[in-house]
């Protein structure tokens, strides 16, 4: 599927419920999640502790939600291309996180445009649930409803 183009107010309001495109694979190396764990000052052992980790629930470190999370601003510009003058992250709804993404694993964003409307300042608030998939698992790791106001 070929990602949409919404280069107006009124591309975005006529898509509401539409499925948007996939981003590339993302590899979850142990690499990005010790960065992430470092820049978040979270580093319990189920993440960076190696060998702990294999021997734990998971049998592999995990990467963090909000690592999982976080990779939805690396995700968007591959599902929809908004041309904007300027855009910005308002919020998040409803995020969600059914299954753990093992370091090793590859995933990638998957996105529908659940919901937008024109905002007073004049930019358009779009809501794009963010499914992010775990290749090989039928479980997705994260599902969160990104809110976005796009400026045109």
């Amino acid at each position: 599927m070929s990602k949409p183009v919404f280069s107006s107010a009124e591309d975005v309001l006529g898509a509401i419920g539409q499925p948007l495109g996939s981003s590339d694979w993302v590899p979850i190396t142990q690499e990005r999640v010790n960065l992430f764990a470092d820049a978040t000052d979270d580093h319990q052992w189920i993440h960076v502790d190696v060998d702990k980790a294999r021997a734990g629930p998971f049998g592999a470190p995990i990467a963090h939600g909000y690592l999982t999370l976080s990779l939805a601003s690396r995700f968007l510009p591959d599902i929809v291309d908004v041309r904007m003058k300027m855009g910005v992250n308002y919020g998040l709804d409803k995020v969600r996180f059914p299954m753990p993404v093992k370091v090793g694993s590859r995933i990638r964003g998957k996105g529908e445009l659940v919901a937008a409307e024109r905002t007073k300042d004049g930019a358009v608030q779009a809501t794009i649930r963010v499914t992010v998939e775990i290749d090989g698992e039928a479980k997705p790791a994260c599902i969160a409803d990104t809110i976005s106001r796009y400026y045109f």
